[in-house]
């Protein structure tokens, strides 16, 4: 992550994620957390600033080219216009597969995340 502050916004504003941790380490260093903001539950995303060039080599590429997460949500259509109200930027158009309808989209940073209705409870 390039910013604490450029990525609490777009968490936010894109995904709908709340802040859930924003504590000072000492220096210019944070630990910040960023959760989904519908219920609580789950896991939720430490965002990291890079440090040193091999981390920041790495930004964007922390599954090398898959993805790598995945936002689950109950309504995928409202989820999806939102998210492309919002600017996120979709990498294909939604599909249906045998789990549930799926949507790749990257974030701020170029990592991969799929957008998931599942067809039955998750696995």
């Amino acid at each position: 992550m390039r910013d604490y502050d450029e990525a609490i916004g777009w968490f936010g504003r894109c995904l709908g994620f709340r802040l859930a941790e924003d504590t000072p380490l000492g220096g210019t260093r944070r630990w910040v957390v960023m959760a989904p903001a519908h219920d609580g539950q789950g896991a939720s995303l430490l965002l990291a600033r890079a440090e040193g060039e091999r981390q920041r080599a790495a930004v964007g590429n922390q599954a090398g080219g898959r993805v790598g997460f995945f936002l689950y949500t109950e309504d995928f259509a409202r989820k999806h216009a939102a998210m492309l109200a919002a600017g996120v930027d979709f990498r294909e158009a939604p599909r249906r597969e045998r789990y549930g309808t799926v949507a790749v989209f990257a974030d701020l940073y170029g990592n991969l995340w799929d957008l998931l209705e599942p067809s039955g409870p998750p696995a």
